[in-house]
C-alpha cells in the first residue's frame, strides 16, 4: 500500500464506511480535532454494525473484478424467501439524478442461475429489461458479468486502477424485494483498494448493507486506493456530523490537503445559508471524486454522498473542481431531502420526469458558485463574469419563447445525457440550469429590495418542507414565497410572469442596487451569429444560428462548408473571426457556402452584438455609494 501522509483530524480508513482507522499525524488544524474524529468515527461503526442485518439479509450481492483490466466484473446476486413461481431479476432503466433512459442491461451477459442447494435453473429472456427464473425451492442464486467503461455519476468504469460503480448500472434486481434489507461483499481487484461509499459497514471486511432497495440503488460506490481527508462539522443547532472527501487522482497528497481545506470553507458557506445540516442517516456524508485521465466530466448527487468527476488533476485545474463539488453538496439540501413529488419514490423502470428542476438545479446552480465566493475562493470579477454569461446567454435564448423554465424542464428525459438518432433543433430548448440560476438571481435581487432574501426563502423551504421531508409541488413553493413575503399577490405574479411563464424582469436596476452595471460586450463590433469550426483543411458552420441572428436570416446552417467570407477564401476560422471582427453593426458582407452538395450564395446584414457583461460599477468608472457597497457584501460577502 501505498503510504499516505495525513494532517491531524484526517484519517485513512480501511475502508471509508470507518471499519478500521490508521492515523498518521501532521500539523493540526484549528477547524479540525483529532480526538474528535476519533470519537465520531467509533461512534459511527458501533452504530452501523449494530444495525447490520447480517446474514439474515433476504437480497445479497457478492462483487468481485477478476478481468479487470478488460472492464469486466462479476456479480453474484442471492435472493431467499422468493416465493413459488418464477423470479424475474431486471436492470434499471434510470438513475437517481437522472432523468432519462438509460439502458443498463446492455451491459449484462453470461447470465446463469441456481437454487439454494446448487442446482442448475434456466434463464428464460422474453425482453431487453430482464430475465426469469423458474423451478427453484425458495433461494434463487444468480451470477453475472457486467461490463463497465464508462465513469461518470451514472454508469460503472472498471479497470485496474478502479472499480467506480453506480448501482443502478451495477446490480439487477428483483421487483417484490424494495423494502427488504440488502448485503453486498467487494472482493477488491488490487489489496490497496478501500471502500468509498455511503453504505454502511457491516461486521464482515468488505461488507457493506442498505435498508432497502432505494437507498440501496442510491449509493454509488468507488473501489480504488484513493485519498481520504475527513473532519467533523457542527452546524447552528449544535449537530455534529462527520463529513469525508475520497479522492482518487494523479496528484499529490498536497494537492488533496489544498483541496480539501477549500472544500471546509465552501461547505461551511452551505451550512450557514440552511442554518442547519441534513440529517445523514448514518451520521456522515461523502464526498466521492474520480480525478482520473480515463473518467468523464460529471457530478451526481446522493442522500449522503455524491459523486463528481473530472479528467484533469486538481493543481492543474486549479482546483476548478471545487465548483461541482460547491453544487452537489447544495443538493444535500436541495433535491435529496427539499425534493419533488414527483421524485418521490424513485421509479427505476422509466423517465422520472418533473415541472420543478428550475428549482431543484436551477436554485443549486445559482448558489454553487455563491457559496464559493461568500467563502473567498473565487473574486469578485470572476464570480461576475460568470453570472453575467450565465445571465446573457439565458436573456438572449430564442428558446425562451417557447416556454418557461417549467417546460424546459418537463424536457429534461430528451437531454439529461440521453441520446437519439435524429437531430433536435437547438432553438427550442434552453437548460433548466442556467435559466433557473436567473430565475433565482431575479427572485434574490427583487427580495432584497424588500429588505429580505432568497437565503431566507430557502431556509423556509428547508424547515417547512425539507427537514420534515414532505415533498412539495410547484403550488407548495409558491406558498413559501407567499408566506415568507408576507405577500401572495407578488409571490402570485413572480410565479405567474417567471416560472409558469417565461418572462424575465429588467435586470439592470436590480443588480444597480449592489453597484453593478450590466453593458454590451462589443457594442461596437458587428455580429453575424456564426459559430465557425475547422472541417477537413476547411471551415465549417459550428452550430445551428439563432433565429434572430443575420446568419440564420441568410439560410446558414450546422454543418454547412464556408467558401468564402468578404471575398476572403474560408481556410482559417480564427482569420474568418479576426475578419468578422473588424466590421461594424450595419455591414454588408458577401458570404458563399455549400449547403448539402449545394453551393448557395447570400448577404449578411451585421447587427449589434446582443452579448453582455456584468462588472462592478467601480471597473465601469461609475461611483458605488456606500448603501450599494453594503448591499453587495450582504449578497456576496466581504
Amino acid at each position: 500500500m501505498r503510504g499516505v501522509a495525513m494532517k491531524a483530524g484526517y484519517w485513512l480508513a480501511g475502508v471509508l464506511a470507518l471499519a478500521a482507522v490508521d492515523v498518521q499525524a501532521r500539523t493540526p488544524t484549528a477547524t479540525t480535532s483529532a480526538a474528535d474524529a476519533a470519537t465520531m468515527a467509533a461512534r459511527a461503526i458501533a452504530s452501523q454494525q449494530a444495525l447490520d442485518p447480517g446474514a439474515a439479509a433476504a437480497v445479497v450481492y457478492d462483487v468481485s473484478f477478476p478481468n479487470a483490466v478488460h472492464h469486466e466484473a462479476q456479480v453474484t446476486a442471492t435472493f431467499r424467501g422468493v416465493p413459488p413461481g418464477p423470479l424475474r431479476v431486471q436492470m434499471a432503466r434510470s438513475s437517481p439524478g437522472r432523468y432519462a433512459i438509460h439502458e443498463f442491461a446492455k451491459n449484462v451477459y453470461d447470465v446463469t442461475a441456481r437454487d439454494g442447494a446448487g442446482r442448475a435453473l434456466n434463464v428464460g429472456r422474453n425482453d431487453p429489461y430482464g430475465w426469469s427464473v423458474a423451478g427453484h425451492d425458495g433461494t434463487v442464486v444468480v451470477t453475472y458479468t457486467l461490463f463497465g467503461d464508462w465513469g461518470d455519476g451514472t454508469y460503472a468504469q472498471i479497470d485496474a486502477t478502479h472499480a467506480h460503480l453506480n448501482m443502478p448500472a451495477t446490480f439487477l434486481w428483483a421487483p417484490g424485494y424494495e423494502d427488504k434489507a440488502i448485503r453486498v461483499r467487494f472482493r477488491t481487484f488490487d489489496p490497496r483498494w478501500k471502500v468509498a461509499t455511503q453504505l454502511p459497514a457491516a461486521r464482515d471486511a468488505g461488507t457493506f448493507w442498505a435498508p432497502n432497495f432505494q437507498y440501496f440503488m442510491d449509493s454509488p460506490t468507488e473501489l480504488s486506493d484513493f485519498a481520504l481527508r475527513q473532519w467533523p462539522v457542527t452546524d447552528a443547532k449544535g449537530r455534529t456530523q462527520l463529513v469525508r472527501l475520497a479522492v482518487h487522482h494523479t496528484g499529490s497528497e498536497a494537492d488533496v490537503d489544498t483541496f480539501a481545506a477549500k472544500a471546509q470553507r465552501v461547505i461551511a458557506q452551505h451550512y450557514a445559508l440552511f442554518g442547519q445540516a441534513p440529517r445523514y442517516d448514518y451520521g456522515t456524508y461523502t464526498f466521492i471524486a474520480d480525478y482520473m485521465p480515463q473518467i468523464a466530466g460529471d457530478g451526481m448527487e446522493h442522500r449522503n454522498s455524491t459523486i463528481i468527476t473530472d479528467q484533469r488533476p486538481l493543481r492543474a485545474a486549479n482546483f476548478a473542481q471545487i465548483n461541482t463539488l460547491s453544487h452537489e453538496f447544495v443538493h444535500s439540501w436541495n433535491v435529496e431531502r427539499l425534493r419533488p413529488a414527483e421524485l418521490e419514490p424513485f421509479d427505476f423502470t422509466r423517465a422520472n420526469p418533473t415541472p420543478s428542476l428550475w428549482f431543484a438545479e436551477g436554485f443549486t446552480q445559482y448558489y454553487g458558485p455563491l457559496m464559493i465566493r461568500r467563502a473567498g475562493e473565487t473574486s469578485v470579477d470572476d464570480f461576475l463574469a460568470g453570472l453575467g454569461s450565465t445571465l446573457s446567454a439565458v436573456v438572449n435564448r430564442p428558446a425562451r419563447r417557447y416556454g418557461g423554465p417549467e417546460e424546459m424542464s418537463l424536457r429534461a428525459p430528451f437531454v439529461d445525457a440521453a441520446k437519439a438518432i435524429d437531430q433536435v433543433n437547438p432553438n427550442i430548448y434552453v437548460s433548466y440550469y442556467p435559466y433557473g440560476a436567473m430565475i433565482a438571481l431575479a427572485l434574490d435581487l427583487q427580495l432584497r429590495q424588500r429588505g429580505l432574501t432568497l437565503d431566507a426563502y430557502m431556509r423556509h423551504l428547508w424547515t417547512t418542507m425539507g427537514d420534515p421531508e414532505r415533498k412539495y409541488t410547484p403550488a407548495d413553493l409558491e406558498r413559501g414565497l407567499a408566506e415568507v413575503t408576507h405577500d401572495a399577490a407578488f409571490a402570485k405574479a413572480f410565479f405567474d410572469r417567471s416560472v409558469h411563464a417565461s418572462a424575465l424582469p429588467d435586470y439592470a436596476p436590480l443588480l444597480r442596487q449592489a453597484g453593478l452595471v450590466l453593458r454590451p460586450a462589443a457594442a461596437t463590433r458587428g455580429w453575424a451569429g456564426l459559430t465557425m469550426v475547422a472541417d477537413d483543411g476547411g471551415v465549417a458552420v459550428g452550430e445551428t444560428p439563432w433565429p434572430n441572428a443575420p446568419a440564420y436570416a441568410a439560410g446558414l446552417e450546422r454543418g454547412d462548408i464556408i467558401l468564402s467570407l468578404d471575398g476572403m477564401v474560408a481556410s482559417d476560422p480564427a482569420a474568418m473571426r479576426a475578419m468578422l471582427a473588424a466590421h461594424r453593426p450595419g455591414d454588408r458582407i458577401a458570404v458563399r457556402y455549400r449547403q448539402r452538395g449545394i453551393e448557395r450564395s447570400a448577404t449578411l446584414r451585421l447587427a449589434v452584438d446582443p452579448t453582455f457583461e456584468l462588472v462592478r460599477g467601480e471597473t465601469a468608472g461609475v461611483a458605488v455609494t456606500p448603501a450599494q457597497m453594503a448591499f453587495r457584501t450582504g449578497w456576496l460577502g466581504q
